[in-house]
């Protein structure tokens, strides 16, 4: 009989086992597929944690949520275009001193044609060398239909944010009541303390992630300026842009801005030196002392497991999916940790010390 009814467990062990490995694999493909309406959504719900408690002081300044809701989002529009208008104007900046740089990426073709073997005609500008060579026709004609469907695309999905956001504000404060009516069945912590732990980590998360970025690009670019590297404003947009994705955008971004201190100031050792300083230490004060002070162990995520989510997610939604892996991977943890039976997979998704400290706090 114990051995019938340990074959049975073990049975129904497995079943769940695959049951929960099938269903990984069918939210991983709905989620694919649905990017272009689901993405939007994901990114509007968590603008609205870090809008929501700017909407809910302006009420307690008396003024209707509607009119605070849609001055908050007008706010945050009117910011993005700012930044927007600085880019554009940077990028004719860029593409008047073209003819600064041509000469020196003419060097770095012919040195490269010259290794690689390709047919280089120094009588010919470097574009009517890479267009003999490379077929650029082809590609830019590609490039410009792809760029042209992208634009439409980020212009349709930026509006869908924007109405998300409005409605979700409107909503938001009676739907923490439905969600506890309907769910307090089914989850032994409650849904308004779920929602509390979403709502709290977070707005927490991104806000600490927005003003350390913030610093970081400020920081960069007024170093950047004053050793004399071109376009630190763009460099200082860009650092605060990838700084949002854990680890990985802060590399890619040092190495973007070092190899265009190379291009612009070699052979010059001394300022290509100070960028490379300059980006180092950027990025190990902030991101390796101040961020891990200041945002603490609130997140409780394994490295390892940020790491996996950067794949993941970065697969399924690409340049977004980097960003919203930390975050999307917290609401993940906090829903197992409030889920009977999935108890074990926040764990597993969790650091060691946030796994020990709940055990403690246990026994």
């Amino acid at each position: 009989m114990n051995n019938h009814v340990k074959t049975s467990m073990n049975y129904r062990r497995a079943s769940l086992f695959f049951l929960g490995i099938l269903t990984l694999i069918a939210v991983g493909a709905t989620l694919k597929i649905t990017a272009q309406v689901f993405l939007p959504f994901i990114i509007a719900v968590l603008l609205t944690f870090v809008l929501e408690p700017l909407v809910t002081f302006l009420v307690k300044l008396k003024i209707p949520r509607p009119i605070a809701a849609i001055a908050i989002v007008l706010l945050v529009g009117v910011g993005v275009y700012v930044l927007g208008l600085i880019l554009f104007n940077s990028l004719k900046t860029i593409v008047s001193l073209y003819p600064k740089y041509e000469a020196r990426f003419t060097e770095i073709y012919e040195t490269i044609a010259i290794a690689f073997d390709l047919s280089y005609d120094e009588h010919e500008t470097l574009f009517n060398n890479l267009w003999n060579e490379l077929n650029i026709r082809t590609k830019i004609q590609a490039f410009a239909f792809r760029f042209s469907e992208s634009f439409i695309s980020f212009l349709r999905d930026v509006m869908m944010v924007v109405l998300f956001i409005v409605f979700l504000l409107l909503e938001i404060g009676h739907f923490r009541k439905r969600a506890e009516i309907a769910f307090e069945k089914v989850l032994h912590g409650g849904i308004s303390s779920m929602i509390e732990s979403v709502v709290i980590q977070i707005t927490r998360y991104l806000s600490i992630k927005f003003f350390l970025s913030l610093a970081t690009g400020a920081a960069v670019g007024i170093a950047l300026r004053l050793i004399g590297l071109d376009f630190p404003l763009v460099w200082a947009v860009i650092v605060f842009i990838l700084n949002f994705i854990p680890t990985l955008g802060s590399i890619a971004a040092g190495i973007g801005v070092i190899l265009f201190s190379i291009v612009q100031f070699y052979p010059e050792p001394g300022p290509i030196m100070a960028t490379i300083i300059i980006m180092l230490s950027a990025n190990f004060v902030i991101g390796n002392i101040l961020e891990p002070k200041i945002q603490g162990d609130h997140l409780g995520l394994s490295p390892f497991v940020i790491l996996v989510s950067l794949l993941g997610w970065g697969w399924l939604w690409g340049f977004a999916g980097l960003i919203l892996a930390v975050p999307m991977t917290v609401i993940v943890k906090i829903i197992c940790e409030q889920t009977p039976g999935l108890e074990p997979v926040s764990i597993m998704l969790g650091s060691y010390k946030a796994a020990a400290g709940s055990s403690e706090e246990e026994s």
